[in-house]
């Protein structure tokens, strides 16, 4: 067990909306001084360095006398579903608009104080230093990584909620999303294509965001959630895997020109299309419907 303090760091011209992640929302700009939320979120990136070892890592409290009494146990969900991603190595998808996971990262936890209140928070580091390329139907390193943006860590939008609230159902990261634009505004976690990473999970005794820098970190890791960032799906056998368990993705298929093509059915009747249908194509296939 590794123990780091956290030591704020000089302000930066970071703002908060990069530690918030997709949360800015929860905390009006008046809750949080600018020149705080500087000094916070550059506490949080010195306590947790940026190693992705499968480990549990607990960052000591200014205070010892209030080290919180509880034992946090924390499972993943859909841990046979990452397991079968990760047997052929998971791809995530990129964008520039920004793109959710899947699977999604989602967890259960027990042995919280049912009183106290917790903040959860994800993040996600490179796994390595290598940048990657899909050769011969397998994934191969390629070079040395390119350099990495300041990660930004996503609170969860219930936080921060009692132990009891956190328990009584799975925590679900579903609304985070992955992006490549290095100008991103929206507080998306901004990663590089064909590198690979690692998704941790954080779970905090706190009451209040700004007591983030004085509170106790505990870090889990699920080495099976690993993926690499694409812009576009290298491997078939994750595409598969992604359109036969993704109920978003199931009407489309992989055309070979780059495009999706979706699906469509009526009584039998298989056809494809690439563009949506105009109006006088949708009374057209009004009538053949009444036909068939």
């Amino acid at each position: 067990m590794a123990y780091h303090h956290l030591i704020p760091a000089s302000p930066t011209d970071l703002t908060i909306s990069s530690m918030l992640g997709q949360q800015s929302q929860f905390f009006p700009v008046e809750y949080v001084k600018q020149q705080f939320a500087n000094v916070l979120h550059n506490s949080i990136r010195l306590a947790l360095k940026e190693d992705a070892s499968p480990a549990h890592l607990s960052v000591e409290t200014r205070d010892p006398g209030q080290a919180p009494e509880d034992d946090p146990v924390v499972h993943l969900e859909g841990k046979e579903l990452w397991g079968q991603f990760h047997k052929s190595g998971t791809e995530m998808v990129i964008t520039k608009s920004g793109r959710r996971m899947f699977p999604a990262f989602k967890v259960c936890c027990s042995g919280l104080d049912r009183k106290a209140r917790y903040i959860l928070l994800m993040d996600i580091v490179a796994a390595d230093d290598y940048r990657y390329k899909f050769h011969n139907s397998r994934w191969m390193a390629a070079g040395k990584a390119d350099p990495e943006m300041p990660k930004r860590m996503y609170i969860h939008p219930d936080s921060p909620a009692t132990g009891e609230q956190w328990m009584s159902k799975a925590v679900n990261f579903h609304k985070l999303k992955l992006t490549n634009n290095i100008s991103d505004k929206h507080g998306f976690t901004i990663l590089n294509s064909m590198h690979k990473y690692q998704p941790r999970f954080h779970i905090v005794r706190a009451n209040d965001i700004l007591k983030l820098p004085y509170s106790t970190f505990k870090t889990y890791v699920f080495p099976e959630t690993e993926f690499i960032a694409v812009t576009a799906y290298q491997n078939e056998k994750i595409t598969q895997l992604k359109i036969d368990n993704n109920p978003f993705a199931k009407g489309f298929r992989d055309t070979g020109n780059g495009r999706r093509e979706k699906r469509c059915c009526i009584r039998g009747v298989m056809w494809h299309r690439k563009k949506p249908m105009r109006s006088h194509t949708t009374r057209l296939l009004t009538k053949l419907h009444q036909i068939l």
